[in-house]
């Protein structure tokens, strides 16, 4: 085998892709099995819930409440792998057996780990194991008690366990075909789950971090950034779904005002990147679901259960346009300076996921030319940023569309650079070439 090709194939990205696409196929074959469906799916529906459920999107073309209770546990363990990412419980296990990680094994977990510390990976692996799980447990403990109200212990118990896997993970699974619509009312059901979203979708560091330091002046450069973004964004979103919804009688109009405010905070939570709704997401208006395609793109913190282009390569973007409208060579936030090399990298990953969906909007355009170019869009930002909500779309695509979405959630989940990655293997040069000027603006 030509040493390119061997290089290829034991890059972290190569390996991290293929461990991601053998559990996607795994979920296929295990969905496909009569006694997980009630009505029998076909192989493309087996392999389009198996990529929602790795990827923690949530879009289907199958209703979820068509799986019998096996096939929505196997859905929900796909989910936890796939939210957690495989290499988090490989790392754990290997660990776990008393064994050291070669250098191999180190880089593919730093490719896993959003780039931690070769030091820090075992401590990192160990840390998302007990705060998922710990999280999980007081989710489920509290989404039980909350779904007693609604209906029987055992179901209760049921509905508790799903929703807490799905909404941790970010995945936006839902047990029924109107997702949580029944429960826009229900403020104990409305907090905790978006409470699971937001804490799923700050990453794993930065809740380890403030664990660890439990003061602002304390913890890193990178969980202030998260955290005041997320707060800020959490905040504007809420503000303007509810101005904007308010008045929709489709919506939030026919709601009291507690309601209200109860809706637009789930609406404000759920785009980054949980997929649950609890008002039909195809009746927003256009500016609400302009605002809904923002957050989707933007998404949650690194090594989280949420996807988008991450909350630090949008703040790094802005930093950066700021510094160039000020005239400064650095790049600053919070008193410290960005490494120029971050600056590119997430240069990198907008113009890259910027194409992405170009290319699949265009696509799509073209074999599902019946459709609306907004509902299009909004699917495939949907999908790309392992969202999960829908306009109606999903369930409407042709097999070609269909394959399309499945590669954009699995793009989103793998994350575009790895994806540019395995395309084209990056090759150092000492080739040093004199500076020339293009026309910019």
């Amino acid at each position: 085998m030509p040493k390119n090709s061997v290089k290829f194939l034991t890059s972290p990205p190569a390996i991290l892709a293929v461990g991601f696409l053998c559990l996607i196929t795994l979920g296929c074959f295990l969905l496909k099995l009569p006694a997980c469906t009630i009505e029998p799916i076909t192989w493309i529906q087996a392999a389009f819930t198996a990529t929602s459920a790795v990827t923690v999107t949530g879009l289907s073309i199958v209703d979820t409440a068509n799986y019998t209770r096996l096939g929505q546990v196997i859905i929900a363990i796909l989910i936890q792998f796939g939210g957690l990412g495989f290499m988090t419980f490989a790392v754990f296990a290997f660990i776990s057996l008393q064994r050291r990680l070669n250098i191999v094994g180190q880089k593919i977990a730093r490719e896993a780990f959003a780039e931690t510390s070769f030091g820090d990976i075992s401590t990192t692996a160990k840390s998302v194991i007990t705060i998922a799980l710990s999280v999980e447990l007081i989710g489920f403990i509290a989404l039980s008690l909350a779904f007693l109200k609604e209906m029987p212990a055992s179901e209760a118990l049921y509905a508790g366990f799903f929703y807490t896997v799905s909404a941790f993970n970010n995945a936006g699974f839902a047990l029924t075909s109107d997702n949580l619509m029944p429960y826009a009312d229900n403020k104990s059901i409305n907090i905790i789950i978006t409470s699971l979203i937001i804490i799923g979708g700050l990453g794993f560091i930065v809740v380890k971090d403030i664990i660890d330091n439990r003061s602002w002046r304390k913890i890193s450069v990178n969980t202030k950034v998260v955290v005041t973004t997320t707060v800020a964004l959490n905040f504007m979103a809420f503000v303007l779904f509810w101005l904007l919804e308010h008045n929709n009688p489709n919506t939030l109009g026919h709601l009291s005002f507690s309601n209200q405010l109860t809706a637009a905070w789930f609406q404000a939570i759920t785009p980054r990147t949980a997929g649950f709704n609890t008002i039909p997401i195809e009746q927003l208006t256009d500016a609400s679901t302009l605002l809904t395609m923002f957050l989707m793109f933007i998404g949650g913190g690194s090594l989280s259960t949420a996807s988008g282009i991450k909350i630090g390569t949008f703040v790094i973007l802005i930093l950066t346009t700021w510094a160039f409208l000020r005239q400064r060579d650095h790049v600053i936030v919070f008193k410290r300076r960005i490494p120029d090399r971050l600056v590119r990298k997430s240069l990198a990953l907008i113009s890259i996921t910027m194409m992405l969906i170009f290319i699949s909007v265009f696509v799509l355009s073209v074999v599902e030319a019946d459709h609306p170019l907004d509902d299009v869009l909004f699917e495939v930002v949907s999908a790309l940023s392992t969202v999960g909500l829908t306009r109606g779309l999903t369930t409407k695509l042709s097999s070609t569309g269909e394959i399309v979405i499945m590669f954009m959630m699995f793009a989103g989940r793998v994350g575009p650079l790895t994806l540019a990655y395995l395309i084209a293997m990056p090759k150092s040069s000492r080739v040093h070439y004199p500076e020339t000027n293009v026309l910019v603006g």
